[in-house]
């Protein structure tokens, strides 16, 4: 009886995998949306709603669309395709968690997502209130990066109580993932605490650190206006939670793609982490510079490993670019090696990764 129970689980298995093999499987796309309290001091308009963006497995007949971002004459990027309101596949399923960069958003991280989706995962993307491309920028949204990791808890809770996509989410199979601020974000998300006095003193060693020094998404949220906010009464019960435990229960790994804020991080706590975590940044990166955050990062976690990708610079895990992008957005657009190889390496490495360590 029990080898026949287990021919029947390969068999199963390997189903599983011939379907994702053989391309039956689509990414089906549905959005939601959520509250979060701290979302009113973060988002420009003082709302608490907190979206969310799933893709998750659908049926082989589901239609894909384009999923542009931009204006719908002439978008700026091409983030690849999905099944808005698609059936679901499968079951229970492995869930990921993920988190953009500053001024990103979920949509702009869907070349990733929906790659995932296609391969059996649920994924669970928002965007960060006030710090997300989509709304205005705030500073107080860069400021408060702690509660970004509170965001992907609520999506998470929300998912769960839904309808329709709660039964499909596996929570003993959990997993994030994170690029840029939304590596720090996945880190917290994994247990690590953050000091922001650490941070403070890093960049007040080493000031013209990329992680150091104001994004062009939004210039004006330089090291002295986040200072000098942190220091008004309005912030100060937030800032007073800056160095709190934002552990999700239940992550068992962790994918970061060129992380940053790394220095927020005491090597002791990176060091207690126990869940495996796979890096992967670019040698060309001047954003998040790899000697101070993914390398430092991989040297402290025990079950870390980093995959280095010449030529590669910190935008080059965006959403590839279209031609009106290209020519609008140059810093963001430009780059040394193809975008859709970085991108196909970056799925790759995602999903052996996520089959090791959650399948």
């Amino acid at each position: 009886m029990r080898m026949n129970t287990a021919i029947v689980g390969l068999l199963l298995m390997a189903s599983a995998l011939s379907a994702r093999a053989d391309g039956s499987w689509t990414a089906g796309e549905r959005h939601g949306t959520t509250t979060v309290a701290s979302a009113s001091v973060r988002d420009a308009q003082h709302g608490d709603t907190l979206r969310y963006t799933v893709w998750y497995p659908a049926p082989a007949a589901s239609r894909e669309t384009a999923l542009p971002i931009g204006p719908p004459a002439a978008p700026l990027f091409d983030v690849g395709r999905s099944a808005l309101e698609a059936p679901l596949a499968g079951t229970r399923l492995p869930t990921l968690l993920l988190s953009h960069g500053n001024g990103g958003s979920a949509r702009m991280m869907g070349w990733l997502g929906t790659a995932l989706a296609r391969d059996g995962y649920l994924v669970i993307a928002v965007d960060h209130p006030g710090n997300n491309g989509a709304d205005e920028m705030t500073l107080t949204g860069s400021t408060l990066s702690w509660l970004r990791a509170d965001d992907l808890r609520a999506a998470l809770a929300a998912v769960q109580a839904d309808p329709i996509l709660g039964r499909h989410v596996d929570p003993a199979r959990l997993g994030v993932v994170g690029f840029s601020a939304g590596g720090y974000t996945a880190l917290l998300a994994a247990g690590a605490r953050p000091n922001l006095q650490r941070l403070l003193a890093f960049c007040t060693a080493h000031p013209d650190d990329g992680v150091c020094q104001p994004q062009q998404e939004a210039a004006t949220h330089t090291m002295q206006a986040r200072l000098a906010a942190a220091a008004s009464p309005a912030l100060a019960p937030w800032i007073a939670e800056a160095d709190a435990q934002r552990a999700i229960p239940g992550v068992r790994a962790v994918f970061l793609l060129a992380p940053a804020i790394v220095q927020a991080f005491a090597p002791a706590q990176l060091s207690a982490l126990q869940q495996p975590v796979s890096i992967m940044l670019g040698e060309a990166d001047t954003i998040a510079p790899p000697e101070t955050n993914g390398a430092a990062a991989q040297a402290q976690i025990p079950h870390a490993t980093l995959q280095r990708l010449p030529d590669v610079g910190h935008y080059d895990f965006l959403a590839a670019c279209t031609a009106v992008g290209a020519q609008r957005l140059p810093e963001l657009c430009n780059t040394s090696a193809p975008r859709a190889r970085t991108h196909q390496e970056a799925v790759d490495a995602a999903v052996r990764f996520f089959a090791d360590a959650l399948r």
